[in-house]
């Protein structure tokens, strides 16, 4: 009997197969002697659409909210039939005895393997691969070690708790909103609270009055010494502080205290996704989706990073044995160090990173024993594996070691603190210079002292960076390591959020929105108990039920909220343009090409290009890119700066779409006429393009 393997996406699948020996390759999965490949691309199934439950939940309509299920189903998703499809037959077929899990080790990769299983009505043994690495050697171990899959049964009942808990809230909140001001809000209990902070930050700096104040400082041997006191270090007039200065001129200044403490800073532990995506951000600009993507490919094409989405930082005590060889594989990465370390026998020196009890799902994020091929991969993606690398080789360094001294001047009575540092072992920090510095001796007297004064402004707050925003996220246990950029991106898609060289700011909408929605979604509160009981379910000390249970009261309570308001609200996406088909005003929207001017109307379905689309084309007068125009007898070259236009000649280079290209495929297999099915598809397409 043969076993069927389900990993989550077809790069996956196909690495398991060929480390597991499985060659006749197909479409949809990949055949061995012992074991089928296939995956599935992504989830195949998602909960079922209200108008799939009841005909009259296809209308939008605040008297049938709220919509609750009596029992949530599944239905296949429209794209990915076709590998439903193909997976079913698989799970059918006589030789098939046991099936194994192998999609992502999380609450969702257990999501989608499980919705599959049950909907193809699987009723053998299964069990679950779990493994933190793409490499050669975790699949073989994980498939050494598989365990039973009644031993996640809870996992998966937190993730399908998750997803019928955001269906009910999401669906119904977003659907009350819309229907209400007529207009397309969305909102989430984790996306909304998350819209809150960015407009939180931004209330700070609209309220936010520049203060003029001066501060007092001793000048000793070039360096500067505040005033102690910090109550008594800033003064909102410049003549107090002349008059402060002017009464210390002539005193004398006396060394009053040394304080020295030495301070001892281990490395970092490894990063887990959330930090490196801040940190990513910092440094880099990239967006925590980008990262996110980055992070995925090192882990299953290149498999020199272990799993990516995790939100730990620890090492489990039996990969104690693996460092070596995982120093050994980035010694092209850092040759004089790893000489070194490997020298001494790879030890860690960072002890307290290996504790098993604090990883959750998966270890921090390091280093595979894959030896990473620099010429194949793309410059961004070296620049995440060389964070993650350096964050690694810290573990193998000593601590940085710095003795912090303290110097108390007393010149009359105020008192002036100089902070000096002196480091001893530059450690893992291995960028810092040792330097030394001057020494004091316990009631020494200053020759020549001397003051300066300083005006200075308070700065305002800064507007959050994306690296900012998922540290407050974190905090605030605002979704997953896994979620949180597409939180964000879904954010600025829906036009409730900007993105503007790394900062983010709310939009009119965005502003709006937080006053029309329930308050409770607007702190993270509500979410906060969520994943409290998520988590719960997951070890199982809470029910599925008992959880959905408050959800649906919860639903009810925050529809019938929304339908009692009394708050207004303003599109401020209307434009003043009229539309041509029915003379209501258009909307501006974002879309995937730029701009776009919509009607406001919901029975209407135009909608065009708010700015011209630039081409290739060039003006034959100033040789810059001319715009495309449309026009009562077609499209057309023109030129903005010149005016100049030109007649678009010769066959459209625009290629057909996915859509078309498949209604095209369907009327090629259909023809039954004598003349050639398919010239007769390609003189109807030809004819299309030509109208």
């Amino acid at each position: 009997m043969k076993t069927l393997i389900i990993a989550e996406k077809p790069s996956v699948g196909k690495e398991i197969a060929r480390v597991l020996g499985a060659t006749q390759k197909s479409k949809t999965h990949i055949e061995g002697k012992d074991v089928i490949v296939t995956w599935a691309l992504g989830h195949l199934l998602g909960l079922k659409m209200p108008e799939e439950y009841k005909k009259e939940w296809a209308t939008w309509d605040l008297n049938t909210l709220p919509l609750i299920p009596e029992k949530m189903l599944t239905t296949p998703l429209k794209n990915t039939r076709s590998q439903l499809k193909a997976i079913k037959q698989l799970a059918d077929r006589k030789d098939i005895g046991s099936a194994v899990i192998a999609t992502d080790a999380g609450r969702e990769g257990e999501l989608v393997a499980r919705w599959i299983l049950e909907y193809v009505h699987f009723n053998k043994p299964i069990k679950r691969l779990w493994i933190s690495s793409q490499t050669d050697k975790a699949i073989k171990e994980g498939f050494n070690q598989l365990q039973p899959s009644k031993k996640y049964d809870t996992l998966y009942d937190s993730a399908v708790a998750r997803s019928e808990a955001d269906w009910l809230i999401g669906l119904n909140v977003t659907r009350a909103l819309t229907v209400k001001y007529q207009d397309s809000l969305s909102a989430g209990r984790v996306q909304t609270p998350t819209l809150a902070m960015v407009r939180k930050q931004e209330a700070k700096i609209q309220s936010f009055v520049p203060e003029t104040f001066y501060t007092v400082q001793l000048v000793i041997d070039g360096k500067k010494a505040t005033i102690q006191d910090s109550a008594l270090r800033k003064f909102s007039e410049r003549q107090k502080a002349e008059d402060l200065v002017a009464s210390l001129k002539n005193k004398s200044v006396i060394v009053k205290e040394i304080k020295e403490k030495q301070s001892i800073q281990q490395a970092p532990l490894p990063y887990d996704l959330t930090e490196l995506q801040r940190e990513a951000n910092l440094r880099y600009q990239f967006s925590a989706k980008k990262t996110l993507s980055l992070m995925q490919t090192l882990y299953e094409r290149h498999k020199v990073l272990s799993y990516p989405r995790t939100d730990s930082k620890y090492l489990t005590q039996d990969m104690i044995g693996t460092m070596k060889e995982r120093v050994a594989a980035i010694q092209n990465f850092a040759p004089d160090e790893v000489k070194g370390i490997l020298k001494r026998g790879a030890q860690v020196t960072q002890k307290g990173v290996f504790n098993t009890a604090k990883v959750t799902d998966h270890h921090g994020i390091i280093p595979t024993e894959e030896r990473p091929r620099p010429e194949k991969m793309e410059a961004d993606e070296l620049k995440i594996y060389r964070m993650v690398v350096e964050r690694f080789i810290g573990l193998f360094l000593p601590a940085y070691n710095v003795s912090k001294t303290t110097i108390v001047f007393s010149a009359a009575t105020t008192l002036f603190s100089l902070q000096q540092e002196e480091v001893i072992e530059k450690g893992w920090k291995k960028e810092v210079q040792k330097q030394s510095e001057k020494g004091y001796q316990l009631n020494e007297q200053l020759t020549q002292p001397t003051y300066t004064i300083q005006m200075q402004l308070t700065e305002a707050p800064a507007r959050l960076s994306e690296g900012t925003l998922l540290q407050n996220m974190e905090k605030n246990g605002l979704g997953t390591p896994a979620t949180r950029a597409e939180i964000i991106e879904k954010l600025i898609k829906s036009d409730l959020m900007e993105r503007n060289q790394n900062k983010l700011s709310t939009t009119p909408k965005g502003q709006q929105l937080l006053t029309l929605v329930n308050p409770a979604l607007v702190t993270p509160e509500l979410t906060r108990k969520w994943e409290e009981a998520l988590e719960e379910i997951a070890k199982g000390t809470l029910k599925k039920e008992v959880f959905l249970k408050q959800i649906k009261n919860e639903t009810a309570r925050l529809v019938t909220e929304i339908k009692n308001s009394t708050e207004t609200y303003k599109d401020h996406a209307l434009t003043t343009k009229i539309c041509p088909d029915c003379g209501e005003l258009l909307k501006e929207r974002s879309g995937r090409d730029g701009k776009m001017l919509i009607c406001s109307s919901t029975t209407c379905s135009y909608k065009r290009r708010k700015d011209p689309k630039v081409s290739n084309h060039r003006c034959a007068q100033c040789h810059r890119k001319m715009e495309i125009h449309e026009g009562k007898n077609g499209n057309y070259f023109k030129c903005k700066y010149c005016n100049i236009t030109e007649k678009i000649e010769g066959k459209s280079s625009k290629k057909p779409s996915k859509h078309e290209t498949s209604k095209l495929m369907k009327k090629i297999n259909k023809q039954e006429e004598v003349e050639s099915p398919l010239a007769l598809a390609m003189k109807a397409a030809m004819e299309r393009k030509g109208n």
